[in-house]
Order: C-alpha cells, then sequence, then structure tokens
C-alpha cells in the first residue's frame, strides 16, 4: 500500500476480545450490549446518495437496536487503516477510535496481515445465512484473499462504463478502441486519478487486456512486475496527451467524472454500479439519453465488505449494523437505483416471498443492463499488483 513502509510488524492472530473466545455466537447477547453503544463507521463519504443510505442506515439501527451509528466520512479508506494501526502501535488495544470499515482489496489484506481485525465474525452474524456464497464466490474471496470470517459481505461492484447515447451511439468496446477515440478525440476521454478506486480500476482493466498472460495477476507480482506492466503504460502514455485537459488534470472520483459527463465534457464515464446511470438519471444528474455499456471482453468485479476492527470500542453495536447491512431489507434498498443501485450480495432465489417481492418491486431504469448483458465477470487482481501500479503511475503521471 502507498503507506505500508511505515508499518510496523505484528504478528498475525486470531483476535480475542472480551466476550469472544471464537465460540458460538449468541445474538441475544451481542444485541443486548449493542443497545446504547455508539458505532463510529469510518467509510468513503464522496457521494451523496451513498451517504443518505448510510444515514438511513442510522435511522434503522438506532429504531431496532439502540445502537447510534456516526459515519466518519473518508476520501480513502486507508486513514481508517492507518489510525487503527496508530492505536496498535501506541499500545491501545481497547477503547478504539474505529467501529466498523467499508473496506475491501489491498485495505483489508493490510489489516488482515498486521493482525488489526476482531473476529472472525462475519459467517455467524444471523443475516450472512442469505448470502449467495454459492454463485458470488467474492463473498469469501477478497481480491483473491480469503476473508475468514474477519469482514461480513456488503455489496456486489462490477466496473462499467456511461455515455451519452445521444452524443456517441456506438461507444468504445476494448482498451484498445478507447485509445483510438481519444485519439479522434481528443479531450474526451478521462478517469479519476489514482488512488482513487474507480481510477485504478480503470488501470487494472487496462492491464488485463494488455498483458500476455492476465492468469498471472491472480498471484502476487514479483521481478515479473515490470514485464506484465510495460504494456500498460505504453497504452498510458499514448492515451495521456488525449485526455481530458490533455491529462495534467483528472476528476477526483467517479461522481465528478458522471458530472463531467453531464456538462458535455467527455463522451463517457467509469462506475462501479451496473445501476448508477438509471439513478443518475431519476436524480437529474445524467440527461434521459444515457446508457450503460461494458467492454466485449469483461470486466472487473467484486465484492466490498464491512470489518471490524480488534479494539473497537463499540464491537456489538458494529455487529449489529454489519447484520442489519445484509438483511432483505437493507439490500433491496441498496439496490434500488433510487438510493443507490449497488446490487445485491444475497441469494434472492433463496429468500422467503416477503423477501424476494422486495426485490421484485424494484425500478431498474431504462440504462440499467439486465444481468445477461453485464457479460463476463474479471476477477481482481491480487492486491499487491493493485499498490505497485498506484505507485508506478504516481511516479509517471501523478503532479
Amino acid at each position: 500500500m502507498r503507506w505500508m513502509a511505515g508499518l510496523v510488524a505484528v504478528a498475525v492472530l486470531t483476535l480475542a476480545a472480551p466476550g469472544w473466545a471464537g465460540e458460538k455466537l449468541d445474538w441475544k447477547q451481542v444485541t443486548e450490549k449493542a443497545r446504547g453503544q455508539e458505532v463510529f463507521w469510518n467509510a468513503w463519504g464522496g457521494d451523496e446518495r451513498i451517504n443518505a443510505y448510510i444515514a438511513w442506515v442510522g435511522t434503522r439501527v438506532k429504531a431496532e437496536y439502540g445502537v447510534t451509528l456516526r459515519h466518519v466520512k473518508l476520501s480513502d479508506t486507508a486513514e481508517a487503516v492507518r489510525k487503527v494501526l496508530a492505536e496498535k502501535t501506541a499500545g491501545r488495544n481497547e477503547g478504539g477510535t474505529v467501529d466498523l470499515i467499508w473496506i475491501n482489496g489491498e485495505n483489508f489484506k493490510a489489516m488482515k496481515d498486521q493482525g488489526l481485525l476482531f473476529g472472525p465474525f462475519a459467517e455467524q452474524l444471523p443475516n450472512f445465512r442469505h448470502v449467495d456464497v454459492e454463485n458470488k464466490p467474492t463473498t469469501r474471496l477478497d481480491f483473491t484473499v480469503p476473508t475468514d470470517g474477519l469482514e461480513a459481505p456488503w455489496g456486489m461492484a462490477k466496473l462499467n462504463f456511461v455515455h451519452d447515447s445521444a452524443v456517441v451511439a456506438n461507444p468504445p468496446r476494448d482498451i484498445a478502441a478507447i485509445l483510438e477515440h481519444a485519439r479522434a478525440n481528443p479531450g474526451r476521454v478521462a478517469y479519476p486519478a489514482p488512488p482513487d478506486f474507480i481510477g485504478t480500476t480503470f488501470l487494472k482493466q487496462a492491464l488485463y487486456e494488455l498483458a500476455a498472460d492476465p492468469a498471472v495477476l491472480q498471484q502476487p507480482p514479483g521481478d515479473n512486475f515490470d514485464a506484465v506492466t510495460a504494456p500498460l503504460w505504453v497504452w498510458l502514455d499514448a492515451l495521456t496527451p488525449n485526455l481530458w485537459r490533455s491529462g495534467k488534470v483528472y476528476p477526483k472520483n467517479g461522481p465528478a467524472l458522471i458530472q463531467l459527463l453531464d456538462d458535455g465534457e467527455v463522451d463517457f464515464a467509469i462506475s462501479f454500479y451496473p445501476s448508477e446511470a438509471s439513478s443518475a438519471i431519476a436524480s437529474g444528474k445524467l440527461p434521459a439519453t444515457a446508457r450503460t455499456f461494458v467492454l466485449d471482453r469483461g470486466t472487473i468485479g467484486n465484492t466490498h465488505f464491512v470489518a471490524i476492527p480488534y479494539n473497537a470500542n463499540g464491537r456489538e453495536g458494529a455487529m449489529v449494523v454489519a447484520d442489519f447491512l445484509m438483511s432483505p431489507e437493507a439490500q433491496a434498498r441498496k439496490e434500488n437505483t433510487e438510493y443507490w443501485g449497488d446490487n445485491t450480495v444475497l441469494a434472492v432465489g433463496k429468500l422467503d416471498a416477503a423477501g424476494r417481492k422486495l426485490f421484485d418491486d424494484l425500478p431498474r431504469g431504462a440504462a440499467t443492463l439486465a444481468p445477461d448483458e453485464l457479460g463476463l465477470t474479471l476477477p481482481e487482481p491480487h492486491p499487491d499488483w493493485m499498490t505497485r501500479i498506484e505507485k508506478t503511475w504516481l511516479s509517471r503521471y501523478g503532479s
């Protein structure tokens, strides 16, 4: 990670906490202890829809469990990881300031490797029984790293692209075509600057198509890093001068790129949520002619999670929140394009009639592709690829 050089070595172990010795979870006891607790949820705060959804979760867990949820808005998840690490280094093994983290990828690996996570707890939460572990294996495998019950799945993401069909009727369908489009239309292509997760995933997507053997991405990079990524830097060297503002300025994040598309400054935006275009149309942030497309050779997909630091002060409340996030009620609202449009981790077909109806009644929107139109899902590379790609990108193209 960008900050790994400052990490101290600590033992990797299953961490015990008061009232937790790895035995079967007593959910009644958990909910009793959770009542009256404050849960400081450190989560990315860069999207108004997601912030509103988290606020709704707060109203529900307060009403049902007496848990007060505080959203600590982050620009980068690594901020929370650094905070927990600093507390570990200072010997603050109880009463930590972070109770829950929205996490995946290299941040999860770093916390797992450094023994900074509480658990295993996730698969003992009551609502985990609804998770589709059979057909959605990334609910147990985070960027190739086994979750081992240390994080609870919360949502499914798949890289997709959004265009205004009234402006570009036939958008580019592979990485080579994106470069050709940029050359033919200088200034009309953009992506968020790494370490923004959408920007970095766009680079990983390009590497998937450009690498001689994409299978190597499932293993940690070693001495092969320069050889494997060489085609990516050649492609980026050609793309960068043709980017929006000649690659001298980059959009901050995905919502900023959506705004550029709405303003007519670029020809397509990049999203992790297949329903984002429909959601943006519904909220007036994109024209009614906006549509979604994916690349012909597949796009990267993953699961995002919530995890509890080993020294969380409100760990019972955090487990209550994590469980509620996997409930059919919370998952259906999250998949609703009017609120977010993030795909569910649940096996909807196995829910009871009331649970299935929550999903059956969801509005889909004209810009949302059907599941069979989303194409092949490419597995996330090992998180160390992400770390080294970001570092190299910043040295080559960062300001």
